[in-house]
């Protein structure tokens, strides 16, 4: 059961551990900025404008081009009323979009349900990484996980077994904590989390393709080249999930933020343009996001955590610009006085990919109604 030209497919790459969205995209003649941030800033001469107002940090110079070809939309001052401010908490969050409750079911997991509601393809929802995010996990709904297509390929069966057994430890950790032992092994015992199964039909997918786009030896690369190599593949996948970790800059932010938009912003451009190279992008978007931004101060050697922070949707079906509104500097305006405020909140903007880009009705998923933005090419 293979995608088809018209199967519209939806990339998530989460950044876990919350990018500092002002130095992402940064408001570069704003005096509030340069007042706020002391050494974790970005000077002019190192900003590619966009505008009078904002450029790209310049280590992203891969996203100002997909941005200026018209590929990219920026949703500015993400975020939800009374953000959390812990990873575990805020991720969880942002998987379930239950602000109020600890949540059980992914929203991406109920996406593949509607998508594929007889469970008759343990592909359709794929994630590229180690576990299963929580936002692809709901009972009873398969979800293939595959740490890495190159390595599994050539695995003897034990060691496949081997790395089941390990998914679903962490898995059981990870979620254990949120919502307790019960309601894991009432999931794995429904879904299986079948990782073997669908892993296998991943198998030789690695040998079968060639492209000419050379990927960075880095783990987001690695993970989107697998992503494109799936998708390519043709074997009825909606869904992808992938994460670049490392976004927690408490210190020494100045050294290792740059690299993080290096490495993401060369992975997102080379897998576009990989696609592009097979003729193969026109049904695919990618929605970037992370579960916080950081707040406006820094603390000298790094960022703390904050709220308001930014997305991106990439695409050639994207109308590429700025979407919502940035956080007002003002600091009169800051939330709880140290603060960037959110302008969207993030379940329109998961109605907006879930409705108008896969058209599965959003309101029982993202629990409500919330204002949505209108970035796809009609």
């Amino acid at each position: 059961m293979g995608t088809t030209q018209e199967d519209r497919v939806l990339v998530v790459v989460q950044l876990t551990g919350g990018n500092d969205f002002m130095n992402t995209v940064v408001p570069y003649t704003s005096e509030h900025y340069y007042d706020a941030r002391k050494k974790i800033v970005i000077d002019q001469d190192q900003v590619l404008p966009i505008n009078g107002q904002l450029g790209f940090n310049n280590n992203a110079a891969p996203l100002k081009r997909l941005y200026d070809e018209g590929k990219m939309a920026i949703i500015q001052g993400i975020g939800y009323p009374d953000s959390n401010r812990s990873h575990f908490r805020g991720m969880d969050i942002w998987h379930t979009c239950e602000p109020d409750r600890v949540g059980l079911d992914g929203w991406l997991g109920l996406a593949v349900r509607e998508l594929d509601p007889d469970s008759e393809n343990v592909l359709t929802g794929v994630n590229i990484g180690r576990g299963l995010p929580r936002a692809m996990a709901v009972t009873g709904v398969p979800v293939t996980s595959i740490g890495d297509l190159e390595g599994y390929g050539v695995m003897a069966d034990l060691e496949r077994e081997q790395l089941r057994d390990k998914a679903i430890e962490t898995f059981k950790n990870i979620y254990g904590q949120a919502i307790g032992a019960g309601p894991v092994a009432e999931y794995i015992g429904k879904t299986g989390i079948d990782v073997l199964k669908g892993a296998d039909l991943l198998a030789d997918v690695a040998a079968k393709y060639e492209s000419p786009v050379e990927y960075a030896d880095n783990p987001i690369a690695k993970s989107l080249r697998d992503v494109a190599r799936i998708h390519l593949a043709g074997l009825g996948t909606r869904i992808f999930y992938t994460a670049h970790g490392g976004y927690d800059h408490h210190a020494n932010q100045m050294t290792a933020h740059p690299k993080q938009m290096d490495e993401l912003s060369g992975a997102v451009a080379d897998f576009i343009d990989d696609l592009e190279q097979h003729d193969a992008g026109d049904n695919v978007a990618v929605l970037v996001f992370t579960e916080f931004g950081r707040r406006m101060r820094d603390n000298g050697s790094g960022t703390d955590h904050g709220s308001g922070g930014g997305a991106f949707l990439i695409g050639n079906k994207v109308e590429g610009g700025l979407y919502a509104e940035y956080p007002p500097l003002n600091p009169a305006d800051w939330e709880h006085g140290e603060d960037l405020r959110h302008t969207i909140d993030f379940r329109g903007v998961y109605g907006t990919v879930l409705e108008q880009w896969i058209d599965v009705e959003a309101r029982p998923i993202v629990k409500g109604n919330f204002e949505q933005i209108h970035p796809f090419k009609t």
